[in-house]
């Protein structure tokens, strides 16, 4: 991918884009891990397998209702209340056509959704409402079974909440899920597809660290040839630059995924949250907004000077760079502050960065790692991010305003449930963009006195 082809994804981009990105190091991904073809699909998924256990459940509950019932009469013995209901059945006195439709749901719902494997609502569309349409006949026609004992309430009721509870099952959750681990499916193998060959040659910034020029392609050896900047020289410094590029290489796919963004929710000031799912490492929240300040002065203030983001951004308390490794690649450790009122604590991270400039776009990227002089400690709840980085695109057509992302997969550890942790990053990155406007905003007057002077 060429500067210009930034460009382009910046005019379709109506946001500033910032994707704050991290890998952990103790899952062992190749390099050229978007290659590897997704995993296939389970025959049938793990919420469809919970299902036909929940239809097996609905068919032996009621049967042991119908057989306690069968006990409550004290005077016969079980064979003669089985031939009264069953030989001799009566539709206002007997309870056997009760079990008899918990048979009917059964075969008819592991036969369609177990067997057949269907995905479509028809078939517990047809059992609720023969089931519904038969208990509301039977209330209203028995009147003498509802006098019998406490069962001629149970059963019915029961039978009928049963019934209902797998339609919405199904509906809401299985169906549901099923579409959506399809499309991320899709979207897996397609990342793969267009991942192999490279879309574009992996270029190398030749400048320092906070001021990278232009990157340009070519190899590390002939950049160290020519004695410019910086190098990596150990093993682990090495494999520092190893991981800042891979998730460079992410951070740019991302970019080119736009279309199967799905969009989650925005805010009064047109920011937006999309979400995407990522081959190996799930969910993906992205942020996007409009700028109305230069692309140079988000760069400066949020990819080259992070250590400096604690004096605006609350969403971090503590920011601060562990090592140096080159010209473009630094390991940093982050503290974040407290989100969801207090539900969830701090946690603290240790992120290898990289970052590079092309022509009309500005990158961070970066992934979790170790260091030495950050080793887990009892205080925080060392959490791991997932592929993302900042990123501040140019305007081609007005200087003064710029598009920004942010692009985050986190996993927060500890035991937080999902939906709480999805509205969490959802709301901290609305915040983090209201600190960044009010941070622009701040920096105009100097920035304009610089001028004059």
């Amino acid at each position: 991918m060429q500067g210009g082809e930034y460009g382009e994804l910046g005019g379709s981009l109506p946001a500033i884009a910032s994707l704050n990105a991290s890998y952990s190091t103790s899952l062992s991904i190749p390099s050229p891990y978007m290659l590897l073809p997704p995993a296939k699909l389970k025959t049938i998924s793990d919420v469809r397998r919970t299902f036909c256990l929940f239809v097996t459940f609905d068919f032996l509950f009621i049967s042991l209702l119908w057989i306690i019932e069968l006990n409550i009469h004290t005077s016969d013995s079980i064979w003669d209340c089985l031939k009264k209901e069953v030989v001799e059945y009566s539709f206002q006195s007997s309870f056997f056509d009760i079990a008899l439709l918990a048979l009917f749901r059964f075969l008819c719902l592991q036969v369609g959704y177990a067997a057949c494997r269907l995905r479509h609502w028809w078939v517990i569309a047809v059992t609720t409402l023969v089931t519904t349409v038969f208990l509301v006949a039977k209330v209203i026609i028995s009147n003498q079974l509802l006098s019998q004992n406490a069962f001629g309430y149970v059963l019915p009721i029961t039978s009928f909440v049963v019934a209902w509870l797998e339609t919405w099952f199904l509906d809401f959750k299985v169906l549901t899920q099923e579409a959506e681990d399809e499309r991320a499916y899709v979207a897996a193998v397609n990342a793969a597809c267009e991942r192999a060959p490279m879309i574009y040659p992996r270029a190398v910034s030749d400048g320092q660290f906070y001021s990278p020029p232009e990157s340009i392609a070519g190899s590390e050896e002939e950049l160290d040839e020519e004695g410019l900047g910086r190098k990596a020289v150990t093993a682990q410094e090495k494999e520092y630059v190893r991981q800042g590029k891979e998730a460079m290489s992410v951070v740019e796919q991302i970019l080119t995924q736009e279309e199967n963004w799905k969009f989650e929710k925005n805010n009064e000031m047109g920011d937006s949250v999309y979400t995407l799912e990522i081959p190996y490492h799930g969910k993906t929240f992205i942020l996007k907004a409009l700028m109305q300040c230069p692309a140079e002065l988000v760069y400066q203030e949020v990819i080259l000077q992070p250590e400096k983001m604690v004096q605006w951004n609350r969403t971090v308390s503590v920011c601060q760079i562990l090592q140096r490794v080159d010209d473009n690649t630094l390991v940093s450790y982050d503290v974040s502050a407290g989100a969801a009122g207090g539900v969830v604590s701090p946690r603290d991270f240790v992120n290898v960065r990289r970052v590079e400039r092309k022509r009309d776009c500005y990158l961070s990227a970066g992934m979790a790692t170790n260091h030495d002089l950050k080793p887990p400690v009892g205080r925080y709840v060392r959490g791991e991010n997932g592929p993302g980085g900042f990123v501040v695109l140019k305007s081609s057509s007005n200087p003064s305003v710029c598009t920004f992302i942010w692009v985050l997969n986190t996993d927060l550890k500890g035991r937080l449930p999902r939906y709480l942790i999805h509205q969490s990053l959802a709301a901290t990155m609305f915040e983090f963009m209201s600190h960044l406007r009010q941070r622009m905003a701040e920096m105009r007057p100097s920035l304009r006195s610089q001028h004059h002077l």
